[in-house]
């Protein structure tokens, strides 16, 4: 092996050496007190159920996981342990769901093998993220100690990135954390203008471009209903035949049975109009918008389209001719026309900010009411799981938090948050970060 060879191959080394230390420390950050579970009655509370009004000085009981009771001040009839928490002064919610992340699937991303939210190549439907989500990631208790419960794990490269997954901020294993693992299959919109300051395409490049993809994603429909109709025939015993099983076109079948739905990323104007003629022709679909960064352009076409969207209240303008505060006014725009908006933080780390992108949608045009609901009940029911998350009612899983004020601002502190039940530990990296430099000593 030559010099520079060797060079090479002992600083590959060393980085190997370097992440897996790193790794152990990011474990040994997690090992925290570990959460308590059984019944939990919380007393003298202000309850924000979301789907139905505040109950001032309300009671709430958890029990195997769910919610057990909601109701004035009146102490149920309770038998064997309850843990009793005063809720005097607090306000209690359902827990926050973000509904597109990379959290679980990204750790540091300078260093690719902690990296699992892309994949090679440019059709990846049967890439599901919850096999890749890390349970232990430092990013998940810095988020669920804010309010976020639930996120939509999402991949991101390539056409056809793969299946977001619906998960719990807590559990062991992605299947303990798991609510659906296939959530929704997430395609990139082909964009039909420059992506950049940095593009050089000719117009008529970029005419060819967007052509090509379009053709490749109408190709892989059609492929794809023709192999399901295929499969229902062979189920149903009209045909008899037993054909080789594709992966990436099984995957494509959970959305013909609405098992999941089409995520379409997309954001300019004609962009949007483009996917929304797009989707007319394809009624067997369930549809999901996201980005939709110009959503406020064509609010009423969506709005006419009944196709929920996912959107955010911090970005910068898309055009320079824009309004400073359009990305802000975004979200409340579309959801005054009718749209049926989720707020989300489209990224990691920080999707512990989702409470205060919500506070700017609600500042600026939202209204509190419904920035609410577009970080509770309108994603549970834009991926179906209303039943379960979204609201406080009974026979929801708890997943709950309460805090000493408005969840939107920055001053609130949040005491306690449950996820199925369960009463997480209010530790995370930022905790121990914030307690270590605090009490450090005063000679360093």
């Amino acid at each position: 092996m030559n010099r520079k060879k060797q060079s090479r191959f002992q600083f590959c080394g060393w980085m190997v050496v370097l992440t897996l230390l790193f790794g152990f420390t990011n474990l040994q950050a997690q090992i925290v007190e570990k959460p308590e579970y059984g019944t939990f009655i919380i007393e003298n509370v202000d309850i924000y159920p979301v789907t139905a009004d505040v109950i001032k000085g309300g009671v709430v009981v958890i029990k195997d996981g769910t919610i057990d009771y909601v109701g004035s001040n009146v102490k149920p009839d309770l038998t064997g342990e309850v843990k009793r928490i005063d809720g005097s002064g607090y306000r209690l919610y359902p827990g926050f769901i973000d509904s597109e992340t990379q959290l679980g699937l990204n750790e540091i991303g300078a260093v690719a093998v902690t990296v699992d939210a892309a994949e090679v190549g440019s059709v990846n439907p049967e890439m599901i993220a919850q096999t890749a989500v890390n349970p232990g990631s430092v990013s998940i208790p810095v988020t669920r100690v804010d309010g976020v419960t639930n996120v939509v794990a999402s991949p991101v490269s390539g056409l056809v990135s793969g299946t977001g997954s619906l998960i719990d901020l807590y559990g062991y294993t992605p299947e303990a954390m798991s609510i659906d693992q296939r959530a929704g299959i997430y395609i990139n919109w082909p964009s039909s203008g420059k992506r950049g300051w940095w593009d050089s395409r000719s117009e008529s490049d970029i005419e060819k471009d967007y052509k090509e993809a379009l053709d490749q994603i109408n190709e892989l429909f059609n492929d794809a209903r023709a192999y399901h109709a295929m499969w229902e025939a062979i189920e149903s015993g009209d045909l008899d035949a037993q054909p080789d099983v594709n992966a990436k076109m099984d995957a494509m079948r959970h959305l013909f049975t609405q098992e999941a739905r089409l995520v379409v990323r997309v954001n300019r104007e004609k962009d949007i109009l483009a996917a929304l003629e797009w989707a007319k022709d394809q009624d067997d679909l369930s549809f999901v918008f996201s980005g939709v960064s110009e959503g406020w352009r064509v609010a009423e076409q969506l709005a006419e389209a009944e196709i929920p969207v996912i959107a955010t209240a911090l970005v910068t303008t898309s055009r320079p001719s824009d309004h400073y505060a359009r990305p802000y006014q975004n979200a409340g725009l579309m959801a005054n026309a009718g749209v049926h908006v989720s707020l989300s933080t489209f990224n990691t780390e920080n999707v512990r900010n989702l409470p205060f992108h919500a506070g700017y949608a609600a500042t600026y045009g939202m209204g509190v009411e419904e920035a609410l609901k577009a970080v509770t009940i309108n994603p549970a029911e834009m991926w179906g799981v209303a039943d379960k998350l979204g609201s406080i009612e009974v026979g929801k899983h708890a997943n709950l938090f309460l805090v000493d004020g408005d969840p939107f601002e920055t001053t609130s502190t949040i005491k306690d948050v449950f996820i199925r039940g369960y009463r997480i530990p209010m530790v995370s990296r930022h905790t121990q970060l914030n307690e270590e430099f605090l009490n450090r000593d005063a000679t360093n």
